[in-house]
């Protein structure tokens, strides 16, 4: 794709090369200005992104629960007029397997379910509390619960698409290509009807960097937590979207994983988008970022082909 210019949140043109993250540098120091005088801090960039969500349009049922730990509950998001039943995305979002939160993503909610879908944002365990594969599981049981819940709330269970970023781009692999995790909770695998990863750590080796050492050490062979290990031609088609200049996740994985999906005989779709970083593609899905890149008009269109 061809480098996109951007208008800065100060009004000033782009300079240079310049990310997505350059132009929303002037809005993220604003929050942080906010976060210092609002009282509590209860502040942060994603609450901005937040703000600038209509209310209208939508309803959002919140905290539903899924499991018995405080971390088992998901939001769901639903059009206030559709056809149903719809088919459900279910965001597993990123955080290094150690933070986040379903709260702070109202914005892809949003940015999803005006497109006529339902849409699920669940919690998941966290490291330290948890390891590899505890957070993967309860991804599975989340699926567990809508494929027994769904329908009242309007979902088709029989068209569930899988979608992360990052940290949950690698979940959402692993329930896709991974038969274990579903079989394990009584979820039929052609209940998923797609897989839409951003920026994930498809095929990296989680024992070699120290930062994700402890989060993966009840593995011994890297393999067993790499969802490029186990992807094939299971007729779930894949959308796999990274920044080219990615440093975080290095756009390496989700090239491997594409191609190790098309060997077998599967479909794999692989955008990647110049001048793009780690963060900016989970950012393409606000609203103020949503023609920028492209990223959300293709997974727009991947989604409503499925």
């Amino acid at each position: 794709m061809e480098k996109t210019s951007c208008v800065c949140a100060d009004g000033t043109p782009p300079k240079h090369k310049r990310t997505k993250t350059d132009c929303f540098a002037p809005l993220l120091r604003l929050a942080a200005l906010l976060c210092v005088l609002l009282p509590l801090g209860a502040c942060s960039p994603a609450a901005v992104l937040n703000a600038l969500v209509p209310e209208e349009g939508f309803e959002r049922k919140e905290g539903l629960a899924y499991g018995e730990h405080a971390r088992q509950k998901l939001d769901l998001y639903r059009p206030e007029v559709a056809k149903e039943p719809l088919p459900v995305i279910v965001f597993f979002y990123g955080g290094s397997w150690d933070s986040g939160r379903r709260q702070d993503y109202l914005f892809m909610g949003e940015a999803l379910v005006r497109q006529g879908f339902l849409v699920a944002i669940p919690d998941y365990r966290l490291f330290p509390e948890v390891r590899f594969p505890d957070f993967v599981e309860d991804g599975a049981l989340a699926l567990r619960w809508l494929a027994e819940h769904v329908a009242a709330h309007g979902g088709d269970p029989s068209r569930m698409i899988l979608m992360g970023h990052s940290a949950g781009a690698h979940t959402a692999a692993l329930l896709a290509f991974d038969e274990r995790y579903l079989e394990a909770r009584g979820v039929a695998r052609n209940n998923l009807a797609g897989f839409v990863g951003l920026s994930g750590p498809y095929a990296f080796d989680p024992l070699a960097y120290r930062s994700t050492r402890d989060i993966f050490a009840g593995i011994e062979n890297p393999d067993e937590a790499r969802p490029v290990t186990f992807a094939g031609g299971e007729g779930i088609p894949s959308l796999l979207m990274h920044g080219a200049d990615d440093t975080t996740v290095l756009p390496v994985n989700s090239r491997k994983l594409a191609e190790k999906i098309r060997a077998a005989g599967g479909s794999a779709e692989l955008r990647t988008y110049s001048d793009e970083g780690h963060i900016g593609m989970v950012l393409s899905f606000a609203a103020p970022f949503r023609e920028d890149n492209g990223a959300y008009a293709d997974a727009v269109a991947f989604l409503k082909s499925l």
